[in-house]
């Protein structure tokens, strides 16, 4: 008996952990309301071809890219992720410009810049001043697996960012 309870209160901890993997909703918000009040960007397939992504910015960090500087504290970056429309085969089905058709919003990922993280986020948790997250469609958190850090630490030349290109050209033509 005594194992069993040592295996269920194990399991219990572990889930928290699995739940917030690839990001800390604890400490990176949804931010409510994101769809009217930021800038959509960018809509793109995603790089795994599975998927495509609606890209969002706040105005911190338009402003911040507006003049020529990396984002600054305050600047959130919105990825909405899309179930494509498959055919018969279970491909992707993409319109004339290539871009994959819409089916369903899958998640929504967030990444917030903040240079004042409270001491209980983990550094090996953020890339840079980035923290990530990851929300179902309805703003609660996502399990997922991945390691939002572990991707976008490598972009440091590109403010971490996947979509930074696209976002610097998004602000210099407005």
């Amino acid at each position: 008996m005594n194992f069993a309870l040592k295996t269920l209160a194990a399991s219990l901890l572990a889930i928290p952990l699995y739940a917030s993997a690839g990001g800390d909703p604890e400490y990176v918000k949804f931010p409510q309301g994101y769809e009217k009040s930021f800038t959509q960007y960018g809509t793109m397939n995603r790089a795994n071809q599975t998927q495509v992504a609606k890209l969002y910015a706040n105005d911190a960090a338009i402003s911040s890219y507006s003049q020529g500087n990396k984002s600054g504290p305050g600047s959130i970056v919105i990825m909405e992720i899309y179930n494509p429309k498959k055919d018969a085969n279970g491909k992707p089905v993409a319109g004339n410009d290539g871009q994959f058709e819409i089916d369903s919003l899958a998640a929504v990922a967030v990444m917030e810049n903040r240079n004042n993280w409270d001491a209980a986020f983990p550094k090996e948790n953020r890339t840079g001043d980035w923290g990530f997250a990851v929300y179902n469609p309805d703003g609660t958190p996502k399990s997922n697996d991945l390691n939002c850090v572990q991707c976008h630490t490598p972009l440091q030349a590109q403010d971490y960012l996947f979509t930074y290109q696209k976002l610097v050209d998004f602000v210099k033509k407005k």
